[in-house]
């Protein structure tokens, strides 16, 4: 199952802060609807990501009937990315 969508790269600062992009309600519905069968612990579903020329595997986060895409520092660093920044995200669920 692979999704690709635009979203708002934003800083949620908690005990661990970081970069996230909300999955919008469309896929996030889809997400939900498998994510019985590929989560492996607390509704957090294993994914691969692609922001322009990198990728990397991460988890998606359940928050508040949506899913986050955490973006790492070193993926904002080769993608020059800043907070507010509109993101194209190609996400492939799985690891």
């Amino acid at each position: 199952m692979t999704f690709e969508f635009s979203g708002v790269l934003w800083y949620w600062r908690g005990p661990a802060p970081f970069y996230f992009v909300t999955v919008p309600e469309d896929e996030c519905r889809q997400l939900k609807a498998v994510s019985a069968e590929v989560s492996y612990g607390w509704g957090v579903i294993p994914a691969t990501i692609r922001v322009g020329n990198t990728e990397w595997t991460t988890s998606l986060f359940p928050k508040d009937g949506r899913y986050l895409v955490p973006v790492k520092d070193s993926v904002r660093g080769a993608e020059d990315l800043e907070d507010g920044d509109d993101v194209a995200v190609r996400l492939t669920v799985g690891p």
